[in-house]
């Protein structure tokens, strides 16, 4: 299995689309920084990433202190680091006033969004993803501030377009499972943008750079295949098809830590998932994620957690229960 299908399989991710809109010209919308819109999202979530799928019509994507970006049906907007950003149908527009009370458009049922001077239309659908902080570190580190693909460059985003237009669709008379099909296909839009943009990686730096990348990317499937292996560097490098120094150098320039550092942060992150959601014992914890004792596996995680496995993990009961 790669790197990437390893990651997406172990990690806990949830998502969602949570606004479905239809603006007409002059139009502009305010989208805030993505951890405002959070307690009302996904009040357990650790970190939101925000998207838009524009699914007819074109617009621009302003941000501050970048250039201003043209986007079009069929293309996903991927916010990484979930910044403050204006979607309007003109350059300087201002958002209407209320337009922004993101609380009582997300309390409202159904959540759609309707408005603009009544020109060319553009309608998008806005979604979001919950995931762990060091997930989001981990696959999103060195990303630009938005991400840009289009679903109809592929066979799958095309399938993936026309299948989140007929859950939309079927979302307006709700049926039983339509909030779970969204959900799931929010997720899926979200694996697509990834997979695309690994592919657009040249001259980037970051986790997806390095899955592009045939060396560093050879070494993270290895990693990933074989997560509880005892590895060595000269395994690794052997498995990646070069040298030690050149394994090290290229990793560590697009990935931003040793080989070594990131198996241990993997693993680590590994366990944290099966603390969080299974009732495995600690030892056997342990054993799962290349640990040969727990004593040795209770300070490396103390180290990256901030608390033993066993604290940590009463601790995670404990939030999800007051947000219950």
């Amino acid at each position: 299995m790669d790197a990437l299908s390893e990651i997406l399989r172990v990690v806990h991710m949830s998502g969602a689309f949570f606004i479905n809109a239809r603006f007409s010209a002059p139009w502009c919308y305010q989208s805030p920084q993505a951890s405002l819109a959070a307690p009302w999202l996904d009040p357990a979530a650790e970190q939101i990433v925000i998207f838009h799928l524009i699914t007819e019509g074109e617009c621009l994507v302003e941000m501050e202190g970048q250039p201003s970006q043209r986007v079009q049906a069929g293309d996903v907007l991927l916010f990484p680091t979930g910044a403050a950003h204006r979607m309007t149908s003109a350059a300087g527009l201002p958002p209407p006033p209320g337009a922004a009370n993101l609380q009582k458009l997300l309390n409202s049922r159904p959540r759609r969004l309707a408005y603009g001077g009544g020109g060319a239309a553009t309608r998008m659908v806005c979604g979001y993803l919950a995931c762990d902080t060091r997930l989001a570190r981990l696959l999103l580190n060195g990303l630009p501030p938005t991400v840009v693909v289009s679903l109809r460059d592929s066979e799958a985003g095309v399938w993936l377009e026309s299948s989140v237009r007929y859950a939309l669709a079927e979302a307006r008379t709700p049926r039983p499972g339509s909030a779970g099909l969204l959900a799931k296909l929010s997720e899926l839009l979200f694996i697509e943008v990834l997979r695309q943009h690994v592919h657009q990686c040249e001259g980037q730096v970051g986790w997806l750079a390095g899955l592009s990348d045939r060396v560093v990317g050879n070494a993270l499937n290895a990693l990933h295949r074989k997560p509880s292996h005892d590895w060595t560097l000269v395994d690794l490098a052997r498995e990646a098809g070069t040298s030690r120094s050149v394994l090290a150098e290229r990793f560590q320039q697009l990935v931003g830590t040793s080989p070594m550092s990131y198996l241990t942060q993997w693993r680590l992150m590994m366990a944290a998932n099966l603390l969080r959601r299974s009732n495995t014992p600690l030892a056997r914890v342990a054993e799962e994620v290349g640990y040969q004792n727990d004593t040795s596996f209770s300070r490396a995680f103390r180290r990256e957690y901030g608390a033993p496995p066993s604290a940590w993990r009463r601790s995670c009961l404990q939030r999800e229960a007051l947000v219950q």
